[in-house]
């Protein structure tokens, strides 16, 4: 009987101390999105008014835009990636700690809408760490949307046959699949300045059409996937941009990489890693494309967010998973 009482008092502990580390985990939340809010109305600069709204026709909300985002990239932050489980903690562990908290219907939509004032933040946030770089790395990465038996019955892009996932193939991890392709230019510090989400059939070289027009002066690292000597030329030509590639083992010109290529080409795939990891990219929650994307690009917010806490609190900006605390 002894045994029995001293088990049951310690399941009780257990319990006790469990629910007290998921309210402190829900005040810290609260108190993150209060200073991830600062930092958003502080880059906002003149894409909101003064009640942090973008600027338009009809009702004024009380839960401004800027809130919105910043919900959506403290969420992230905290790797909660579901609507559905972030609104139940908010409601049942602190609910009025968010004054003028929407419904999670209303945040869904919201969110959609305020996806471009969180990348241009994004941006603003981006060029503030490192907005001085003239050495890149470029890259991308599978993003599934389903398991490929289920490809034929997947309705994603079945509305937006303009955006819909196709069949692709990533040639580092020896598999296909059925989605998008995210494709990214990182500074060797691991900030990312620039992305694009495609579909997975479009070849690498695509995006780059884009940098050119976006970037100037400066030296790119990529894979052998961005092997290509007209492209090469033509950013050189445009935009005085030069693409470093290594060749293939069956070319002339072939010469093992060099040690600051290996270096700086090992931080994309980093940042890459930390995405999959602490943000959890690979995890897909999106019903249609528009979700999908908004997702996506909460992910990288918040990952530069994370980025962003640590220069100011003058930590290693890599370390992402230490950020809040």
């Amino acid at each position: 009987m002894k045994k029995l009482h001293i088990s049951l008092i310690i399941s009780n502990l257990v319990v006790i101390k469990t629910l007290i580390t998921i309210i402190a985990d829900m005040h810290n939340f609260i108190t993150k999105f209060r200073e991830i809010l600062q930092i958003c109305k502080h880059f906002a600069k003149n894409h909101v008014n003064e009640r942090g709204n973008i600027p338009r026709c009809g009702v004024v909300p009380t839960f401004s835009d800027l809130e919105v985002v910043a919900l959506s990239i403290t969420a992230e932050a905290f790797s909660i990636d579901s609507e559905n489980y972030l609104f139940y903690r908010l409601n049942k562990e602190c609910p009025g700690a968010i004054p003028n908290l929407i419904t999670r219907r209303q945040y869904n939509q919201r969110r959609k809408k305020t996806m471009l004032l969180g990348e241009k933040i994004r941006q603003s946030i981006a060029k503030a760490i490192d907005g001085g770089e003239s050495v890149f790395s470029i890259d991308s990465k599978p993003i599934k949307v389903c398991q490929n038996a289920r490809a034929r019955r997947c309705q994603m892009g079945k509305t937006d046959v303009e955006h819909a996932p196709a069949w692709g193939y990533c040639a580092s991890q020896n598999m296909h699949y059925y989605g998008y392709k995210l494709h990214a230019l990182c500074g060797v510090t691991g900030v990312i300045h620039s992305y694009d989400m495609t579909a997975a059939n479009v070849h690498d070289l695509h995006y780059l059409k884009d940098i050119k027009w976006e970037y100037h002066d400066c030296t790119i690292l990529g894979d052998k996937g961005y092997l290509s000597a007209p492209v090469q030329l033509d950013l050189f030509e445009t935009a005085n941009i030069t693409l470093d590639v290594p060749y293939r083992l069956n070319q002339k010109n072939w010469k093992p990489p060099t040690w600051a290529y290996k270096r700086f080409r090992k931080r994309i795939e980093t940042v890459f890693s930390q995405l999959n990891d602490h943000l959890m990219m690979i995890r897909n929650y999106a019903k249609q494309t528009k979700g999908l994307f908004t997702r996506m690009a909460a992910k990288v917010a918040a990952f530069t967010v994370l980025q962003y806490f640590n220069l100011i609190n003058h930590k290693p900006i890599g370390q992402v998973k230490y950020a809040l605390f």
